[in-house]
Formats: C-alpha cells, sequence, structure tokens
C-alpha cells in the first residue's frame, strides 16, 4: 500500500485502515461505501437537494446539541458554518456514495459527517483527519443515527424537489389552458371507443387536460404534507437513546425555522422510525400522473397521426428526421419520449412498494433504493414535463377546416336530432347514410323533408353543437 502522503492521507476505524485522497473533505467511513457499493453509478452529489438536506438536518442538530450543553460552542458553531457551506451548494463534488448501497443508509450519513467534520476542522486550522479535535461520529452526529437522520433528510429533499416538479406541472398546465383558448372555435368530433361520438371544440380537449394536470399538483400539494411528519431524535429505533432531554423537539424547531417548513414531530417515534407509508403514497401520486400524462400522449399522437392517412387533426412541431429508409417522414418524438418516462416511473412504483414492504421490525433497511426510485421518478418526469410543454404543447397547431368538414361529414352528429325525431328514426337515418353513402343532410331535409334549411343551420351552429340546447 502506498502511503504517499502528498496524494493521500492515512485514516482509520475499528476495521482497519484506508488511503483517503488528501484533497478529499470525507473520510475511511465514506471511502469503505464508496469501495463497496458499485451499483447504480449515481453518486450522492446528483442530488443536490439530498445534500443541502443533510446540511439543514445537521445543523438542527448542532444548534439543539449547543443549546442543551451537549456540543462546546466553539465546535457547535464550526459544524454550523460547515452545514452552510453545504446548504449553499458547495462541497457536492464530496459526496461520493453510490444511491443504492447496503446499511439503510450508514454510509451516506457517514459521507454528510465526515465532510462536516473535516469542514469545520480547517475552519479551526487543523488538518483534516484531526478527528480528536471533532469527529464525525462523537460530534457531527451526536445525538442522532442513520435511522432518524437520513429519513429527514430524505422527507426535506423531497418536498424540496418536489417545489420545481410542481411548477413544471403548473406551466403545463398553463399550456395547456392557452391552447384551449387559441382553438376555442375549432370544431372537431369527439370520439368514444375510437368511434365517431358528438362534436365539440378542440379547445375543449385541450382544457381537459389541463384540469387533469391541475388535479395532479393537488394531490402532490397533499402528499407533500405526509412528508413534514419526521423522527428527527428518535435515533436508533425510536426510544431516542443518546438523545438529550428535549433534543427531538427542538432539532425538529430548528430545522423548521431554517427550512420555512413546518416540520411534525411524530408522536409515535418506534412508529415512525420504521414507517415507509408516506414514500409509498407519493410513489402512487407521481405513478398517477405518469399514467395521466401518458393517455394524455397517446391522445395526442393519435390526434396527429397521418398526415395524409390519419386523424390529422393537429399538427406537432417538427423535432427531427422520423427515419433512416423513408424520407420526409417526421415522427411524434417528444409524446413519445414522454410515454416512455412515464413507464418508468410505473416499474419504479413497484421498486418502492416492495422495498416498502420488505421493511422488518424497528427498521426499513431497503430505504436507499426507494430514495433512489423517488428521486429518480421526480427528476425524469420533470425533465419529460418541461420537455412536453416547449417541445410539443406550445407549437401545436390546428387543422380546424378538416375537423369541421369531418365533423359535417360524421353520422355521429344524428345525437343532436334525437330530442326532436326520437332514437329509432335517428338509427333509421345513421343505418341508410352508412348503407348509402348519403350525407344526413341530404336525407334528413332533402329527402324526407324533417327538418327545413333554417333549422338544420340553426341545430347544427357551431355554438349549437358545441354547447347543445336541452329540447325535451
Amino acid at each position: 500500500m502506498s502511503t504517499d502522503t502528498t496524494t493521500y492521507r492515512i485514516e482509520k476505524d475499528f476495521l482497519g485502515e484506508k488511503q483517503i485522497p488528501a484533497d478529499a473533505y470525507y473520510g475511511v467511513q465514506t471511502q469503505r461505501g464508496k469501495d463497496n457499493f458499485h451499483i447504480t453509478g449515481t453518486q450522492m452529489s446528483a442530488e443536490p437537494y439530498f445534500v443541502k438536506a443533510f446540511g439543514y438536518v445537521k445543523k438542527a442538530a448542532a444548534m439543539a446539541n449547543r443549546d442543551l450543553g451537549c456540543l462546546d460552542g466553539k465546535i457547535a458553531n464550526a459544524i454550523i458554518g460547515a452545514c452552510d457551506r453545504l446548504i449553499a451548494g458547495e462541497l457536492r463534488e464530496h459526496f461520493v456514495t453510490d444511491f443504492i448501497q447496503g446499511g439503510a443508509g450508514t454510509s451516506v450519513n457517514m459521507n454528510a459527517n465526515e465532510v462536516i467534520a473535516n469542514v469545520a476542522l480547517e475552519a479551526l486550522g487543523h488538518q483534516k483527519g484531526d478527528y480528536h479535535i471533532i469527529n464525525p461520529n462523537d460530534h457531527v452526529n451526536f445525538g442522532q443515527s442513520t435511522n432518524d437522520v437520513y429519513p429527514t433528510a430524505f422527507r426535506l429533499a423531497l418536498i424540496l424537489r418536489l417545489a420545481s416538479y410542481m411548477e413544471a406541472l403548473r406551466k403545463l398546465q398553463g399550456s395547456f389552458f392557452a391552447k384551449a383558448k387559441e382553438f376555442e372555435r375549432v370544431l372537431k368530433m369527439g370520439r368514444t371507443h375510437l368511434q365517431d361520438a358528438v362534436p365539440m371544440s378542440l379547445g375543449q380537449e385541450f382544457h381537459g387536460w389541463g384540469t387533469t394536470i391541475g388535479e395532479e399538483v393537488e394531490r402532490i400539494t397533499e402528499v407533500r404534507n405526509l412528508l413534514r411528519e419526521i423522527n428527527l431524535g428518535a435515533t436508533a429505533i425510536g426510544t431516542m437513546v443518546t438523545a438529550a432531554p428535549g433534543y427531538p423537539q427542538l432539532a425538529t424547531k430548528y430545522l423548521s425555522e431554517l427550512t420555512d417548513v413546518q416540520f411534525i414531530l411524530g408522536g409515535d417515534l418506534v412508529e415512525a422510525t420504521s414507517d415507509t407509508g408516506a414514500y409509498v403514497q407519493l410513489s402512487g401520486v407521481l405513478k398517477r400522473t405518469s399514467t395521466k400524462l401518458t393517455k394524455i400522449c397517446n391522445d395526442i399522437r393519435m390526434l396527429a397521426s397521418g398526415p395524409r392517412c390519419g386523424l390529422n387533426e393537429i399538427n406537432l412541431p417538427q423535432m427531427q428526421p422520423g427515419s433512416s429508409i423513408m424520407p420526409g417522414k417526421v415522427n411524434p418524438v417528444i409524446p413519445e419520449v414522454v410515454n416512455q418516462t412515464g413507464f418508468l416511473v410505473i416499474g419504479l412504483d413497484l421498486t418502492v412498494t416492495l422495498a416498502a414492504s420488505a421493511g422488518q421490525l424497528q427498521l426499513n433497511v431497503m430505504e436507499p433504493v426507494i430514495t433512489y426510485a423517488l428521486f429518480k421518478s421526480i427528476f425524469t418526469m420533470e425533465n419529460a414535463v418541461n420537455s412536453l410543454r416547449t417541445n410539443c404543447i406550445d407549437g401545436i397547431t390546428a387543422n380546424a377546416e378538416h375537423t369541421r368538414n369531418m365533423v359535417l361529414n360524421s353520422l355521429g352528429i344524428i345525437t343532436v336530432l334525437k330530442p326532436s325525431l326520437g332514437y329509432k328514426q335517428c338509427a333509421e337515418i345513421a343505418r341508410e347514410c352508412y348503407q348509402t353513402g348519403k350525407s344526413l343532410h341530404d336525407v334528413v331535409v332533402k329527402e324526407r323533408k324533417l327538418l327545413t334549411q333554417d333549422r338544420w343551420d340553426e341545430v347544427f351552429s357551431f355554438e349549437n353543437l358545441i354547447n347543445p340546447k336541452f329540447e325535451k
């Protein structure tokens, strides 16, 4: 083993010695985690909100332990200063442990403890690794356990991450509503069972999509509130072993003040330490949203099908050539990629469900894979939502004349005459038109003279087709 101290420093724990890069702020336990877990290839540093959340949690813990007389004020303030740097977005590159790991997140917690300790040591004029002065376990992690710090930081990071995801959904809703306004006078045929149903406006269709996305923002708001219940101070299993009296309440109070998130200390810390129900609920909401977006994108692809041999009701922005063999072909690549993202999220929901069910007794040791799954779901869905809005929805145009002609040539509009002519006669007329190829207008007005031309024009006006008047 090389001991070139210009490149490495030597740290040790009860398992032995390890070489640590000289410029690294992490230490021996982080290095073990880095060596042991090569699973996703995604390090903790990839999620900035997770690193920031650990900064907030460790700062709140240091403030509480300082006030309770458990930490020397000088040491506590150095730790707090180091945490402030994490909160400011610094030092992320030193969070090197893989998201999926054994140990219920211990490597992640120790990564935070060691980085904070070494930053604090340098702030006081000491060398990295001088843990007899500020120790990752005895000082930074005082009165804490991975089992309360990790889930608390995870929940805070989810709350922070969800804020930008919700904003992306709100913007998408706004784009749908803008198109609804633009297309409010575009007449088209509504369809059920992929068959002609009754007329509507293209604006109504887009407005419906906007409404359904708004419902998802409401569901996410509800589930975010579940994440505000934390077990900070529960330590290992919820009995608060090694935590000073009053620490859970004080640390939770400080965390709320630092983050402007009103956290609630779990009423039963044993239950709160092993419970992962909020993650299952959140994952279910993410799956629900991805399912809705998948349906919307399927609709968009269908309405844009063609252009000559499909529905061709709308035109999507042309993003790239669609074929290596068919010249001039353009594919709906943005809705397609949103579909695929939705499928990923639906699969990750199963991962969360299985991991949540795999907890045993007083701890769920599978929380790291839940962390990975939820962050991956939110991150990819946010990117997909933003791409759908900017690269597709905002640039959609309507083929208004084509959609109007399809409505007027459809047999589905016979439904509008049912109140005056009755179901049986309307069915007979529709059947005749279907068999002969005649138009409804020819049969109803010209041949059977059931309506005058003026009455036909009144019944089949745009306003009456979109907002039909009730007739007995």
